[in-house]
């Protein structure tokens, strides 16, 4: 029988970007994945697509699958010769069952890997400002489970010790917070001292309640603080105020929806989490090849009569070198031939191919492209753009009376991703979105589709768009456009969020 292994990876506190290096390299080789309520799903994507995913829940202690399921399901997936990574939220032995699984796997002969994660009971305080440690406050520190049951007669803990430790950190313990706060002030620990509460720790959604130990278990119940959340108590909460860094980020708290191809958001999404947004990625476009490549054979066969290559767009740049290849020719067959790009992104796409870009205007726009012209002789010049199948023709009108023949060829075309919109209706009906973006006219016809109609958007949700052609879409589409930048490339787009937001 062949026998596969099982890696027990630490999946962080929530914040992707705390996954380990390591915790990476096992995802991208897994071929069944069993995960926690409590892991980010982003880290989903680190696993190959076509990997069986398990979801076994544990949320509060409503388990979706028991734990002796869970363990069976390990053991069988392992024997079946698969690679499985165990994924569990921050650290697998930092009050989790990663122990435990990891036993069972040995009595079953089953290989396994513990790759530990950043733990929440470390990494939460972090962002909240907190420094477990300070040389001015304390010097020791203790991690302690929250969920210890109140009524039993005797506790496992020594709440004695637990009093006299300078900084203590409860998991789990949001449940628990009348007892604990009321065993901590009985054993000794002034009631004064400086206690916190941080929920959904490490995410844009972080929320931190602070207050003296004796009064935050009440003030928790007025706020409805619910879990999961991290306890601390000691003199460095104090600190926070003044090393609070995540949620004084500008887009903290804010959700961003971004609309743009699934294959294209990476880059702009993480320049909004950069700024300390929650982005939503629902792709509403696809980007396809078109399917009539005639045009752009014809333009191939004769490549060598262009002056200029004219690129609106990276896809553009990426379909048009892709039929290159499918015909056997390389940047070679390009020789002499300048290279013009709507702005700096396309103009990236251009230099990964190995290719030098001659002209970008200053307005990345078609308008900017037609007047950055003006400093080049091109009447009587040969020159190919190849573009999007539905685009506008300003820059082949425009170049045509100066004299160019432009040959304009179809390599691409967008359609709907045929997603579903439910889950983000619900959220902006929840007042859970704040902004949603639009990078084409494509996007915006897509995203209406998507979710049902203009009537979906509550007034309250601020809609941004890159340009002034997606400008006109949405208001065409009978939208008022909140956030409009210039220059018109993501960063600008991102800062304009940012300082919308900012002013608002």
């Amino acid at each position: 029988m062949t026998r596969g292994i099982v890696y027990i990876i630490g999946g962080g506190p929530g914040d992707p970007g705390l996954l380990t290096i390591r915790g990476k390299e096992c995802l991208e080789k897994a071929e069944t994945v069993v995960y926690d309520y409590l892991v980010n799903e982003d880290i989903l994507g680190y696993a190959p697509a076509d990997a069986r995913r398990i979801y076994v829940g544990k949320k509060g202690g409503d388990h979706t699958v028991s734990q002796d399921e869970l363990n069976r399901i390990l053991v069988e997936e392992a024997r079946e010769g698969r690679a499985v990574a165990r994924l569990k939220g921050g650290d697998p032995f930092i009050f989790g069952r990663g122990g435990e699984e990891a036993q069972v796997l040995a009595a079953a002969g089953i290989p396994f890997e513990i790759v530990p994660g950043v733990s929440s009971a470390v990494a939460v305080p972090a962002y909240a400002g907190i420094p477990l440690t300070h040389r001015s406050h304390t010097s020791t520190v203790a991690f302690v489970t929250g969920h210890e049951d109140p009524s039993k007669e005797e506790s496992r803990l020594d709440w004695e010790k637990l009093a006299g430790i300078e900084t203590l950190v409860f998991l789990m313990g949001v449940k628990n917070l009348p007892f604990i706060t009321k065993m901590l002030v009985e054993k000794g620990k002034n009631p004064r001292t400086p206690a916190a509460l941080i929920r959904r720790g490490t995410t844009p959604d972080q929320e931190t309640l602070a207050a003296a130990l004796s009064d935050i278990a009440e003030v928790a119940k007025v706020r409805k603080f619910s879990p999961p959340a991290i306890f601390i108590v000691g003199d460095v909460v104090g600190l926070r105020e003044e090393l609070a860094w995540f949620e004084k980020k500008p887009l903290f708290g804010k959700t961003v929806v971004v609309t743009r191809p699934e294959e294209q958001a990476g880059p702009f999404a993480a320049l909004l989490r950069e700024k300390g947004a929650n982005v939503i990625a629902i792709p509403v476009i696809r980007v396809t090849p078109v399917d009539d490549t005639g045009p752009l054979d014809e333009a191939l066969s004769r490549i060598a009569s262009y002056r200029w290559i004219i690129f609106t767009s990276a896809n553009g740049v990426k379909f048009f070198f892709e039929r290159m290849r499918e015909k056997g020719m390389d940047v070679r067959d390009l020789k002499g031939i300048r290279m013009a790009t709507i702005g700096p992104a396309t103009a990236a796409a251009i230099g990964k191919m190995g290719l030098r870009v001659d002209l970008v205007p200053e307005e990345f726009i078609s308008e900017g492209v037609v007047k950055a012209f003006d400093n080049f002789e091109i009447a009587g010049a040969r020159i190919l753009l190849p573009r999007a199948e539905t685009a506008r023709d300003v820059i082949p009108q425009g170049l045509a009376k100066r004299g160019a023949i432009v040959d304009v060829v179809p390599v691409y075309r967008t359609v709907g991703s045929g997603k579903d919109g439910s889950d983000l209706v619900r959220a902006m009906e929840d007042g859970d979105v704040d902004v949603v973006t639009f990078t084409s006219p494509s996007t915006v016809i897509n995203f209406i589709a998507v979710i049902g109609g203009i009537s979906k958007i509550p007034p309250s949700v601020a809609i941004a768009c890159i340009g002034p052609v997606t400008q006109a879409a949405v208001e065409k589409a009978g939208l008022k456009a909140d956030i409009m930048q210039g220059p018109y490339d993501m960063a600008g787009f991102a800062e304009a969020i940012e300082a919308y937001m900012k002013g608002k």
